[in-house]
């Protein structure tokens, strides 16, 4: 069972079966009370890679949350990565809003707030569209424990590093939400 827990974290085991499947992590640095690392997963078929590892870049809230038009903090986004709701529109067009606004990455989190194991595959819609900027998906109950905790502390973004190799990182020492199953 322990090898088991180990592979799936790493993204190895999904369903009872063994294969590969794609993770990405990052962690929270700042605010302190969700300084997690957390799982994402990039969207199948459309979207950019991470060439470059951000040991320290804001993860700023789109607004409106949902990211289908003009963002009112766009200019915040710029450079940065923004964490957007699901909902309103698809998938692509959310990144390409982020994109459009020089965002450099997108983090579409779950709308079901109790969403605690459910990974959504983010794919292309019908319109054939491109998007350059990778895109991830984040569990609902993720997504909503980051915007709270901002919330909270009166803060406009997280610092966030990302990707995070977690194959370097003992098994003890990962700080894992207490929340998720990993």
């Amino acid at each position: 069972m322990l090898i088991q827990k180990y592979l799936y974290m790493l993204g190895m085991v999904t369903h009872g079966c063994l294969r590969i499947h794609d993770y990405l992590y990052f962690q929270v640095l700042s605010p302190g009370d969700i300084r997690y690392i957390f799982t994402a997963t990039p969207a199948k078929d459309f979207g950019g890679i991470f060439h470059t590892r951000y040991e320290q870049i804001h993860l700023v809230p789109a607004e409106p949350p949902e990211a289908c038009g003009e963002l009112n903090n766009g200019f915040f986004i710029q450079d940065q990565i923004a964490l957007v709701e699901r909902g309103g529109c698809s998938f692509l067009s959310k990144t390409r809003v982020v994109q459009e606004h020089g965002g450099r990455a997108v983090i579409i989190s779950d709308n079901a707030v109790d969403n605690d194991s459910f990974y959504v595959e983010m794919i292309q819609d019908s319109t054939q569209r491109t998007a350059d900027i990778p895109a991830l998906f984040l569990l609902g109950r993720d997504g909503y424990m980051i915007r709270r905790s901002l919330e909270q502390h009166g803060l406009p973004w997280a610092i966030i590093s990302i990707p995070v190799n977690v194959t370097s990182i003992p098994t003890f020492e990962l700080l894992q939400p207490p929340w998720t199953f990993w």
